[in-house]
């Protein structure tokens, strides 16, 4: 009923749109198709593999796994909401969706961004725990707490896409139904509006600026006090063992934010459009796929757990 009405108020008579895709060469269709075919596959069997080890392993039962997880689970359920339509557009000559099936694209988009973004702030902070304060670890990070947090990012994730939805709302969309994009992006869509102003898009700086900047002040500090705990350490092996259980995350949160800040954290009047495809895919296709790959060759709890599962079956 409110993608329903949100059509209705769209008195534009749009009611769907053509996706351009990722390149309009015809010569290329085919091989990104098989390109991005084989990205999804090994997303889905990474991420889907990751959830069940971690479920299976009671000994990777503690925080650190428990916030993978759903971090596995966001990375799925987002790639899955894009790549499938995306792959269509790279065999179809127009790629249509609805309005309504567009809308419902963009929210999900929105909704696992940001809960993407905030689940690694709760993952620097479990590390920040579990270095600076090893002897409280068990007490701080209680299920307890580590609920509240899951329960934090998801409600941000809420917040992020009804935002942007309610950015959208009021926007008339005329006669032109073509978005220069291979998803349902804010950008793109704003650029199709004949009554978007500067206002919108002042609104998508700042719930982006929320999205992303938080919880990379977040990172930045958790990761301050990180480095100088282990700057403390006399061992140089305890220094060692201390940023290895580090590095899988920061390079995780390297790749996202550094290609989401790269498509969004610009002035208003110089957000990318075309050439911020690029900087999409990297965070909708390719990062998803490296994360549990990143995870798993990087982790010696999560490579006992596989073979150890491996060896059972």
């Amino acid at each position: 009923h409110f993608w329903r009405r949100m059509a209705i108020e769209n008195t534009s008579l749009v009611m769907e749109f053509i996706l351009v895709g990722l390149t309009e060469q015809s010569e290329l269709q085919i091989p990104f198709f098989i390109v991005f075919l084989g990205f999804y596959v090994v997303t889905v069997v990474g991420n889907l593999g990751l959830i069940t080890l971690i479920g299976m392993n009671s000994h990777l039962h503690i925080p650190m796994y428990f916030f993978l997880l759903n971090l596995s689970f966001i990375d799925f359920s987002y790639s899955t909401t894009l790549t499938p339509k995306m792959l269509v557009g790279f065999i179809l000559r127009k790629n249509m969706i609805s309005y309504a099936g567009c809308m419902t694209q963009f929210f999900f988009f929105c909704f696992f961004v940001f809960s993407e973004s905030y689940i690694l702030s709760a993952m620097a902070y479990d590390r920040y725990v579990a270095i600076c304060k090893p002897l409280l670890y068990r007490v701080i990070m209680s299920p307890q707490v580590c609920s509240y947090l899951l329960s934090g990012v998801y409600g941000m994730g809420v917040f992020g896409a009804v935002a942007h939805m309610g950015n959208l709302q009021f926007s008339t969309f005329c006669d032109d139904n073509i978005i220069n994009h291979y998803m349902c992006d804010i950008i793109p869509l704003l650029e199709l509006s004949c009554n978007s102003s500067f206002i919108n898009l002042l609104v998508v700086f700042v719930v982006v600026t929320i999205g992303i900047g938080v919880p990379i002040i977040t990172i930045f500090i958790s990761y301050g006090f990180i480095l100088s705990s282990i700057l403390h350490i006399s061992s140089k092996e305890g220094r060692s063992k201390a940023f290895s259980t580090c590095t899988s995350h920061i390079i995780v949160v390297s790749l996202f934010f550094g290609s989401g800040a790269f498509m969004y954290l610009k002035p208003p009047s110089s957000l990318p459009l075309a050439q911020g495809k690029v900087s999409s895919v990297f965070y909708t296709a390719v990062v998803p796929m490296f994360n549990p790959l990143i995870y798993s060759l990087r982790n010696k709890d999560v490579k006992i757990a596989l073979k150890k599962t491996l060896i059972m079956k």
